[in-house]
């Protein structure tokens, strides 16, 4: 199933928890800012919005990422735009 993952840059504060959790899902920029990666890659170039096709598995992953920022900059949305997080 396909997912959206928005980072909001102006919330994001670069405490890179959602790094740490879900490492195939985020990292930093130069900005040290949190960006989002396909699968580990980032094909196009790291994005603040990217839709990546999850298992049930890296959906947990990346939600745990997203409740683990402090400034709620993460939000994941499934493919009929619902919002799963937050």
């Amino acid at each position: 199933m396909k997912y959206r993952i928005v980072v909001d840059p102006d919330l994001c504060i670069g405490a890179a928890s959602c790094v740490t959790i879900a490492p195939d899902a985020f990292t930093l920029n130069t900005e040290n800012k949190a960006e989002v990666l396909d699968h580990g890659t980032a094909p196009e170039g790291p994005s603040y919005v990217r839709e990546v096709e999850l298992t049930p598995e890296e959906l947990e992953a990346v939600i745990m990422g997203a409740q683990s920022c402090p400034t709620l900059a993460i939000e994941v949305f499934d493919e009929a735009g619902t919002r799963l997080y937050p």
